[in-house]
């Protein structure tokens, strides 16, 4: 089995480029999707951050204290560090288990951050999704009523572009023009030769 991630910053078109895999018969699994949910039902998360933040990070219900846990994360480096020392080697552990039960060949772990989060320890090959910077904006602006401002700063948080493709085995552009369906032949082609030198 190959397992390949596939990264990228907001308004690159990840998502889209994913939803195409997902057609070719790629299982892919959702990092963040899976982080969230993990947050909520996994005994050493919970126990990490009730350590961390106190009785209540999580609320009676059940459910996360998002303020708590955003005013904590968006503080400092540092803190953020702390929570992702907790959740991230959790997430890891699932995603091993997920693929491990997994009949295709090929399978796609999805994730925002994954250089930040070291989750390329865990892949085969790196895919970023990349789209310049105007392109990205326009998609961002129409897609969540953001201004120009705000979507500058979410993408000054993330990781730059042109670092994650440098880092990166494969890089896929989603600028409208290149056709997507032949970058991503391409791609499975790349990962099919991988595949079939692991046998």
């Amino acid at each position: 089995m190959v397992r390949f991630g596939v990264t990228g910053g907001i308004g690159s078109g990840k998502s889209y480029v994913l939803r195409l895999l997902t057609e070719r018969g790629i299982p892919v699994y959702d990092s963040d999707s899976e982080a969230k949910r993990l947050m909520l039902v996994d005994a050493g998360i919970r126990e990490g951050l009730t350590g961390l933040l106190g009785n209540d990070v999580y609320l009676p219900d059940g459910e996360l204290n998002k303020p708590l846990i955003s005013a904590y994360l968006f503080a400092s480096v540092q803190n953020a560090e702390r929570i992702n020392a907790i959740v991230h080697p959790r997430v890891k552990a699932s995603f091993n288990r997920w693929a491990s039960e997994q009949k295709a060949p090929i399978v796609a772990l999805e994730s925002a951050i994954l250089f930040e989060s070291g989750f390329e320890d865990v892949v085969d090959f790196v895919v970023t999704v990349c789209a310049p910077i105007e392109v990205r904006m326009h998609r961002v602006q129409e897609r969540d009523g953001a201004t120009e401002a705000q979507v500058r700063k979410r993408m000054a948080a993330q990781m730059d572009d042109e670092e994650k493709c440098k880092r990166s085995d494969f890089v896929i552009l989603n600028d409208g023009n290149k056709p997507l369906d032949i970058q991503i032949d391409d791609l499975l082609q790349i990962l099919g030769g991988m595949e079939k030198g692991k046998d």
